[in-house]
């Protein structure tokens, strides 16, 4: 079993950056693709980042691309998400995500096994 716990979430002017960071349980995390998505009310879970699981490829989504930047460090069993450049609809819920399954790094939450509980980002007008 995996257990995934996101921090760093916060509220920020718009502009400003923040740093989120995923701490993962498990011994095999360093074999699973990394994701984050994010979420807001009535609205599906959004893909936003994924890592692959030696840290050599990435995915991002078109609206988060050239301010998010995702990264990993397998021995602290830890993925980040550096955010820059916030705007005020980056605000959602952000959660990390771990995919044990390999294959193709994916941007659909359906190919995720293990979820945190996510960490709220606001960001301000």
């Amino acid at each position: 079993q995996v257990q995934l716990v996101e921090s760093g979430g916060g509220l920020v002017q718009a502009g400003g950056s923040l740093a989120l960071s995923c701490s993962a349980s498990g011994r095999m995390f360093s074999s699973f693709h990394m994701g984050w998505f994010r979420q807001v009310p009535e609205k599906e879970r959004e893909f936003v980042a994924a890592i692959n699981w030696y840290g050599g490829i990435s995915r991002y989504a078109d609206s988060v691309k050239g301010r998010f930047t995702i990264s990993r460090h397998n021995t602290k069993k830890q993925v980040y998400l550096q955010m820059n450049s916030l705007k005020p609809e980056d605000t959602a819920v952000y959660y990390c995500a771990a995919d044990e399954r390999g294959g193709p790094l994916t941007t659909l939450p359906d190919e995720y096994d293990y979820w945190g509980q996510g960490t709220q980002v606001t960001v301000s007008s």
